[in-house]
């Protein structure tokens, strides 16, 4: 839509109703209003921050007095009284439910602000604030909270829960409350086997934790940073309840971190409908109203506020202002305050005192202990002769800490983190015991340890803040928590707190502690950088929606409420109650700085924002706005350490740290410790903050308190804009800052310089073994080849041997390999092995190393690629694959350099230099053909009106593709090529030269070839309805991949559809099959798929028709239709057309213009980006594609429902759910009662519907219609589906161009190919004018994608990578080659030979003279044969003639692979059993292709658990052991959810052929347990386990019917068959329809008559006994002849198969297999077998055996034969067996 923008102009127009902004998620630019003016946003952020005081004047409770003293003044506020509590009012902790009552052990009932609570916090879902002062027990309401969500996913019959369906975050304000929170709920909630997850800025958490985590506590800033990363929305979006502790800091510094996240919660959850709910806890505050309402609260129901009196103990508060000027007296005059103040409570009650910092603990004890000592009150503190002084004696000389063991005696403690730990211990047990009076203590005491003291004294209210750079007053957040300290619960009746500070501050205290102070909001000062990061998440994507959002945040509120505070002025208040424009101009504002400092990109007309990598850089990292945009400036490509850490002291985090005056003179000294020099001099505040990092880096000691505060302040940063500079570099790939600030972030990590030895990286070494390690000038590289003692020896120090050897082999490691094959003349593809050379250890490692993968130039300065690289623990063996495509430039560079970098390790770096000496780039390119603009053709160009006929329904003339190449496909018998993008018309070009062939006297048949069968099946019905009638019928038929039924088809059809293996199957035996030499046409469609994964097999189809064509001479045209290509010539010229025949068109030339949009995305979690994609798919829909209709292409059948919902999702939040639906609900319904699959009647009702190959049939059909008829405008379809989807749309949206591969575990990318075809699917000729595409993929691969999309694509052969084995061995099997020199005459025929020479180097070639090619070709052609040979499946005799043998044979008529047959011969044994049968036909190399899934090993652990047979090892990611799975679950009948059901039917569409085969292995050893074999396959399928009852064969036979049947003495199918009916019926109990499905199986069950003779003769050993074997079979007289194939019955087999059956003749007694043969019965049939016996009297056995139903099988006994001595003959020759079936 093209909203004209508001001007200024033509706001007084806008009366009556005022402006609002709507609450949808996505808002037209230029949609609200146009800002008027920028604001100063500085001068409208508090300077105080939060000392800001907004109230005039304080009211103080009656009974407060104040007095003056010399030098101060004290006013007195009396301790409220308490309010009476009724037990009755207290809700017993058994009124809730008994599993909740887990999480209070131990209390009889809840307290009075609890009990207040119960009802909402435990009872509804409301959002909940609370107000009340500290120790009243807020913990407890969060549990309520916490067990009332809980109880949402317990199940109740089994008192379990779904930990995995939900989130629950805390967050608290401070590291130590968050570790408390952890600890507590850890403990209170273990029971429900709930995790506890702590995420603070030191403990960060791994994915897979989170993960695992139920409960995350975590600070503000740092859940800030994980909800603005769109990496972790796979779980954001998971959480249902967010508990913020002390919500007041909304009026602190860190006020608009809390803002932020609130906001974007409350944002998200009104746009989406997922309700999260939201609970405050905080302090009492006067406003609590408006923080209400900022957090959505319903004031009514979700709103408590309890007063000071709500206490555990009332509080007498005491405020002392000193009123002295000078610095010196005004400490004076505290200290002196202190002591009256103690010496008060002395000998009465315990008084803590804070001080702020560590030293002045000491000192303010020592001063009130010489000043008692002075005025001889110090025997008040401690009795002299008591037993405490005693104990104080005694425990004095237990201390390490010289000031403490000083003061103890005297009944004084100190306290601070900086003492050890067991002194810290030490005092808080002596306190806590009440042997000490008075302790003196920083506030850490009053976050950590909880230890009340009747009194509390806050000794002046100031502390040192690093980031100011000076003295600022306290939060008033510590002076509550150190107060909360106050009167002792279970002692007192109230407590005493007394502030010590400066005179002027005394209202701010007053007004703080009296609930006064209203919270303001301090959003302003932080509001361009939260913009920022919102605009990078994409949740504000224009100014309006920035405006809307701003009416999120609590700055909003305040504003509304105090505008003159905000100063919003008058000209803003009038007609405009929503502030509207104010947000107009406060974003205006905000996004003009974000622009200037480069981090988003600002259309200010349309109001557009669009992020940069500087933005989100800035985002992820959390570095302010200013600082960027220094490092932007100052950043330059050569930099080196010294000057990074320059630019790190520049930044804006640092501006305000000053050098003090007392501390130059430290300065100056560390400037000369620390190794890098510094510029600048001492007087510089960037000097400081250099040496200061380096001083931390050095682990050096400092002395000045404030210096020590500085460089903590530096180090905190430092890690993250480290960070951020690093990716800044790596962005613009500047390769050596990058790999300095990546070196110098990793030393920041580990506090160690470069130079120091990389064993520093293990914790807790020794210190002298790293002394001596790094005295002697050993390399590190060379550690890794000494042996332990070896390395004790270099070190000096024996024994450490062992530990440092272990240790350097922990240290990651990894080797690298890389294979370069160049793809065009300017892009490489490399393929790195990474093979990790180190032992993993998880203490050291956790559970996964990351690495940075990067490629420079030969100079090591241009980062030419870059991408992170995760090893994880359970990969920590294997060889990982990265594939990576590079840039490559002319004159061509003498090499580029690989590096692998860890991540956080030092010195853990690979470099692997990669020379182009011998790179030969490809020939370049012919130009693609000019699409010509003729005039379209007529239908009557055809000259036959039936042929017209056809077409005249659809269309009136040729598409300008067609006109152009009709010529040469009409009128000529040239080869043709053509190639054009999918969609433009090339299914027609294909129909013409068939209805070319068709207009001829004698018509031959044509075949098509199509790659995949869904395209066969969508082909032949397509040609049925065209051709079905044309000159008297054309018979139109798919192959079947069974060879029998196969050359019946091939006899009958006039036109031949199949996939590529299937014609190879059948045209391998050329010789003998006429049909297949006199082919007339081979229509080969997407030939471009020569290069994709069914490549190889497509080459020797096409390669082998023009080798036969010029063997017999007869002409086979061959028509190939493929994508745009880069090397057409090359194909065309190899299937042999001429090259006025050879049409390859450019891409751009489609019969519709394409509008292609690339949009990339940097997310690396793989959930996570599919997330992120879905909001910008919505979006391109909404914007592009508003009423037509979409397909979205998404990489899995489970990601398919995940995007419909994500989608639907965001239809909800513009609040039009179901826009995309374009009929009545209740028209969809009768479609909707039709669907199986659930998930996708919900979908559908909101007009997204999706497709995958693991739907049924009929749903399939379903969708396919509704989106046709437009009634459903989206349809999202999964990668598979690309090729065999039956409808087109106006726009196609690819969400993602990767894909996980399970056998590597990485995600790889889809082929060109595959996303060419998704885009063909963008094209309605006959509805659209034009089309488009949204491409959307990983930042690393868009410029890969857009070079092919716009070139056409480079085709290679896989052919020698591949199948050259199985290609060879076919072709020895039927004798094409009987030489050597064969083997090289057919390699010329095949594309691999043309591409040889054009692009040497991706074939391993190096030179292309004419001798180079020979001598590859006949190494290549050597190696092959060897390996044949070495497996068994050939011989060659005088290296040079090749004969097959058996296991030749047997692969090359089964169609498998050489290496499953040679498996088959060394694994199967004479003895071996059905669980070994099943573990070697699993492990045939023809499964390798079943696809292994993301987290799939969950699913198949569970199946495992069921199925009867186990393997010694189990491995869940191995595509062997999934097919031994997916086997048993089929005989089990175990229902598989539909990913593993779609793998199921490839296993079983494979797998009888395989067992075939091993039959054939087996009986050619002449073992007779080959009959387990043939068992195997009645069980694939008939879905049987052997020892089931044969019964289970037939349909809706369940359990107890089987069971039924067993008591009546019914065993096998032939009694039911012999049953009279009425018995039947009595016995079954099934209606009408399952007995019809009953009778037609049993019906179909075979009864064989089999009768045998002998024929007669003298048996003597050696010489050959015939036996005959009389087949026949019942069929019913009156059925006619025409049934005889008839279908097995098997309802659980996927497709149709004809009952087979092998007769064998076998020894039992000796386990020797004598005879074999296998036939197909009709009618009658008599079977010849030949066997040779030795001398001796055999028993033997005539067994007939079904291939197809279990039960049916024959074993007849044949008499006793004895055999004589025969005549000396050759003693092999009863080893020669007969194999496989006659043709």
């Amino acid at each position: 839509m093209s909203a004209k923008p508001l001007g200024s102009k033509r706001l007084p127009d806008i009366v009556g109703p005022a402006l609002q902004v709507p609450k949808t998620a996505t808002l037209a630019p230029g949609s609200t209003v146009q800002p008027k003016r920028t604001v100063d946003l500085e001068g409208m952020a508090f300077s105080q921050g939060g000392h800001l005081m907004s109230n005039k004047k304080c009211k103080l409770p009656e009974g407060s007095f104040k007095r003056t003293r010399k030098g101060y003044e004290e006013i007195h506020v009396p301790a409220p009284k308490k309010p009476n509590t009724q037990p009755s009012d207290l809700v017993p902790i058994t009124d809730m439910p008994a599993w909740a009552q887990e999480g209070f052990k131990g209390l009889k009932n809840l307290n009075r602000v609890q009990s207040k609570l119960f009802p909402t916090a435990f009872g509804t879902d409301e959002p909940l604030l609370l107000c009340a002062p500290t120790g009243a027990g807020k913990t407890n309401v969060a549990m309520l909270t916490v067990l009332h969500e809980l109880s949402k996913y317990r199940d109740e019959e089994s008192g379990t829960f779904d930990l995995d369906a939900f989130k629950i975050v805390y967050v608290a304000p401070m590291k130590a409350l968050v570790q408390e929170m952890v600890g507590n709920f850890s403990s209170r909630l273990g029971v429900f086997g709930i995790k506890v997850g702590e995420l603070t800025g030191d403990s960060q958490m791994t994915k897979q934790q989170i993960a695992e985590t139920q409960i995350i506590v975590t600070t503000p800033e740092k859940w800030d940073v994980i909800t603005r990363k769109s990496t972790d929305t796979s779980y954001t979006n998971l959480v249902r309840l967010i508990i913020i502790d002390e919500i007041h800091l909304l009026h602190d510094e860190r006020g608009p971190v809390l803002e932020s996240i609130i906001a974007r919660t409350v944002r998200r959850m009104e746009q989406t409908n997922e309700y999260v709910r939201l609970v405050g806890l905080s302090a009492t505050l006067p406003n609590y109203q408006d923080v209400a309402t900022f957090l959505r609260v319903d004031p009514d129901k979700g709103l408590f506020y309890f007063d000071a009196s709500s206490r555990p103990c009332p509080l007498q508060q005491q405020f002392i202002g000193v009123t002295e000027k000078k610095a010196i007296k005004r400490y004076q005059v505290m200290n002196e305050v202190c002591y009256e103040k103690v010496l008060d409570q002395a000998g009465k009650n315990q008084t803590l005192v804070f001080v702020h910092s560590r030293k002045e603990t000491a000192k303010t004890a020592r001063f009130i202990r010489d000043m008692a000592i002075d005025k001889e009150t110090i025997t008040q503190f401690v009795k002299p002769e008591g037993a405490t002084r005693e104990i104080l004696l005694e425990e004095a000389n237990n201390v390490k800490d010289p000031n403490l063991k000083d003061l103890l005696q005297f009944g004084f403690g100190i306290h601070h983190a900086g003492m050890s730990r067991e002194d810290r211990g030490l005092v808080e047990e002596l306190f806590a015991d009440g042997h000490l009076q008075v302790l003196v203590c920083t506030a850490t005491l009053a976050w950590g340890v909880n230890l009340p003291a009747h009194t509390v004294i806050i000794k002046g209210t100031q502390i040192y803040n690093p980031e100011k750079g000076r003295w600022v007053e306290l939060s008033s957040q510590d002076v509550l928590q150190m107060l909360g300290r106050a009167g002792r619960p279970q002692y007192d009746t109230f407590g005493e707190g007394i502030i010590i500070t400066n005179h002027s501050e005394l209202q701010y205290y007053l007004s703080l502690l009296n609930q006064q102070l209203p919270i303001e909001s301090q959003f302003v000062s932080k509001l361009a950088d939260n913009l920022n990061a919102e605009i990078v998440l994409g949740t504000i994507r224009n100014r309006d929606e920035a405006v809307q959002w701003l009416g999120y945040t609590y700055l909003y509120v305040r504003m509304l409420k105090d505008p003159v505070l905000y100063s919003v002025g008058v000209d803003y208040q009038e007609d405009d109650p929503a502030l509207v424009q104010k947000r107009a101009d406060i974003v205006h504002t905000a996004a003009a700085m974000l622009e200037k400092c480069h981090l988003v990109k600002y259309e200010r007309v349309s109001g557009r924002f669009q992020s940069t990598e500087l933005g989100r850089i800035a985002s992820y990292y959390y570095v302010t706005y200013n600082s960027m945009s220094v490092y932007n400036q100052h950043l330059r490509p050569t930099m080196s350490m010294l000057e990074l850490f320059r630019v790190f002291a520049l930044s804006n985090e640092f501006k305000l740290i000053p050098v003090r005056q007392d501390e130059k003179l430290e300065l100056g000294k560390l400037m000369e410790r620390v190794p890098i020099p510094v510029k600048e001099g001492v007087e510089e505040p960037a000097a400081k903050i250099n040496v200061l990092l380096q001083a931390y880096i050095s682990q050096l000691k400092l002395e000045g308190f404030a210096l020590v505060a500085d460089m903590v302040y530096v180090q905190q940063s430092a890690g993250r804009i480290i960070r951020a500079i690093f990716e800044i570099c790596l962005k613009r790939g500047w390769a050596v800052p990058a790999k300095a600030a990546l070196e110098l972030s990793k030393m920041i990590e580990r506090r160690m310089w470069g130079s120091m030895t990389p064993l520093r990286q293990f914790k807790g070494l020794q210190k002298d073994i790293v002394r001596k390690a790094e005295s002697k000038q050993f390399p590190w590289y060379r550690y890794f080849d000494l042996t332990p003692p070896e390395i004790g020896e270099l070190i000096g120090v024996q024994n450490a041997g062992r530990l440092v050897h272990r240790l350097v082999h922990n240290f990651p490691k990894l080797q690298l390999q890389a294979q370069v094959q160049p793809i065009t003349r300017s892009l490489l593809r490399m393929d790195l092995t990474i093979i990790p050379d180190f032992r993993w250890d998880e203490k050291i490692h956790g559970n996964a190393e990351s690495f940075w993968i990067m490629v420079e130039d030969v100079d090591g300065e241009i980062i030419l690629f870059h991408d992170a690289f995760v090893l994880r623990q359970r990969y920590a063996e294997d060889e990982h694959n990265v594939t990576i495509t590079v840039p490559m430039f002319e004159p061509v560079p003498p090499n580029y350099y690989i590096s692998v970098i860890s991540d956080r390790w030092l010195h853990a770096e690979t470099r692997l230099p990669i020379s182009f000496k011998h790179l030969i780039l490809p020939e370049k390119f012919p130009p693609p053909t000019p699409l010509l603009d003729l005039q379209p053709l007529p239908l009557s160009a055809l000259h036959n009106k039936e042929f017209e006929s056809i077409y005249s329904s659809t269309l009136q003339t040729f598409n300008k593709i067609q006109t152009q190449v009709f010529q040469a496909l009409y009128t000529t018998d040239d080869n043709v090529f053509v190639g054009a993008p999918t969609g433009s018309g090339k299914t027609i070009c294909a129909e013409f030269a068939l209805l070319r062939l068709w207009s001829k006297r004698e018509q031959p048949r044509a075949v098509c070839i199509e790659p995949y069968q869904d395209m066969v099946d969508l082909r032949v019905a397509e040609w049925r309805a065209k051709f079905g009638n044309l000159q008297g019928g054309k018979e139109i038929v798919s192959l079947t991949g069974d060879s029998a039924a196969d050359l019946r088809l091939l006899e009958k059809g006039d036109l031949i559809v199949c996939t590529p293996t299937q014609w190879d199957v059948i045209s391998r035996r050329w010789r003998q099959r006429k049909n297949v030499q006199t082919i007339g046409l081979l229509i080969a469609d997407e030939v471009q798929l020569v290069g994709g994964e069914v490549g190889p097999t497509y080459e020797v189809i096409i390669s082998r028709t023009r080798y036969v064509s010029a063997q017999t001479d007869i002409k086979t045209r061959i028509v190939a239709c493929g994508v745009s290509l880069a090397n057409a010539r090359d194909l065309g010229e190899w299937i042999g057309a001429p090259s006025h025949a050879i049409f390859n068109f450019p891409p751009s030339a489609r019969p519709l213009d394409m509008d292609i949009h690339l949009q990339s995305f940097q997310i690396p979690h793989f959930p996570s980006l599919m997330i992120a994609m879905s909001k910008p798919a919505y979006l391109a829909i909404v914007e592009h594609s508003p009423t037509k209709p979409v397909i979205i292409f998404v990489p899995s059948r489970r990601q398919c429902r995940l995007t419909a919902d994500d989608i639907i999702t965001h239809c909800d939040a513009d609040a039009e759910g179901s826009r995309f639906l374009n009929i009545e609900l209740e028209d969809l319904q009768p479609h909707l009662d039709h669907i199986s699959d659930q998930g996708l009647v919900e979908t559908l009702k909101h007009g997204v519907g999706y497709y995958h190959e693991a739907l049924d049939k009929q749903d399939k059909k379903i969708v396919e219609r509704l989106f046709q008829s437009g009634a459903v405008q989206v349809l999202i379809a999964s990668k598979d589906t690309a090729w065999s989807l039956p409808v087109a749309s106006y726009m196609v949206i690819i969400m993602g161009v990767q894909s996980y591969e399970g056998k590597e575990h990485r995600y790889v990318d889809y082929p060109v190919m595959d996303v060419l075809q998704m885009m063909g699917r963008a094209c309605r000729p006959s509805e659209d004018e034009r089309s488009r595409c949204v491409l959307m993929c990983q930042q690393t691969r868009k410029d890969f994608y857009k070079k092919f999309l716009a070139e056409g694509l480079p085709i290679e052969s896989h052919l020698p990578t591949h199948m050259l084995h199985d290609y060879f061995l076919a072709e020895i099997a039927v004798k094409t080659i009987e030489n050597k020199q064969d083997a090289m005459d057919i390699l010329t025929w095949t594309y691999f030979y043309r591409r040889m020479t054009q692009n040497p180097n991706y074939y391993n070639l190096h030179n292309v003279s004419h001798q180079h090619l020979s001598d590859h070709l006949s190494e290549l052609v050597e190696n092959t044969l060897n390996d044949l040979l070495n497996s068994k499946c050939i011989t060659i005799e005088d290296e040079m003639d090749v004969s097959p043998l058996n296991l030749g044979m047997i692969a090359a008529y089964y169609n498998i692979s050489y290496v499953t047959v040679e498996v088959y011969t060394l694994s199967l044994k004479e003895r071996t059993k059905m669980k070994g049968l099943l573990e070697v036909v699993s492990s045939s190399a023809e499964f390798e292709t079943i696809p292994i899934r993301r987290h799939e090993d969950t699913l198949l652990r569970r199946i495992y658990d069921r199925v009867p047979v186990k393997l010694e090892r189990a491995d869940f990611e191995a595509p062997h052991f999934k097919t031994f799975l997916l086997l048993q679950a089929h005989f089990s009948r175990l229902q598989l959810p539909p990913d593993l059901a779609a793998d199921q039917v490839l296993v079983l569409e494979k797998v009888l052929n395989l067992l075939s085969a091993c039959v054939d292995v087996m009986s050619s050893n002449a073992w007779l347990n080959a009959l387990g074999a043939m068992d195997l396959s009645q069980m694939c399928v008939q879905a049987c386990w052997d020892n089931d009852s044969p019964l289970k064969q037939i349909p809706h036979f369940e359990p107890d019917v089987i069971k039924r049947c067993k008591e009546a003495g019914v065993e096998s199918v032939y009694d039911i068959m012999e049953m009279e009916d009425d018995k039947r019926n009595e016995l079954l109990q099934m209606d009408a329809r399952q007995m019809r499905d009953v009778a037609t199986f049993v019906n179909s069950y075979p009864t064989l008559d089999v009768n045998y003779e002998l024929v007669k003769g003298e048996y003597t050993a050696g010489a050959p006994i015939v036996v005959k074997v009389a087949l026949s079979k019942d069929v019913d007289e009156d059925e006619d002849e025409g049934q005889d194939d008839q279908n097995v019955v098997a309802p659980f087999y996927p497709h149709k198969k004809m009952a087979n059956w092998w007769l064998v003749v076998g020894e039992p007694s000796t386990r020797q297999l004598h005879g074999i043969k296998k036939t197909t019965v009709t009618k009658n049939q008599v079977v010849k077998l030949e066997i040779t016996l030795p001398k001796g009297t055999h028993n033997l056995k005539l067994y007939v055996i079904c291939d197809s139903y279990i039960g049916a099988d024959h074993d007849i006994d044949i008499e006793p034969i004895d055999v004589a001595e025969g005549e000396e003959s050759d003693s092999d020759s009863d080893e020669e067996m007969e194999s496989g079936e006659e043709e």
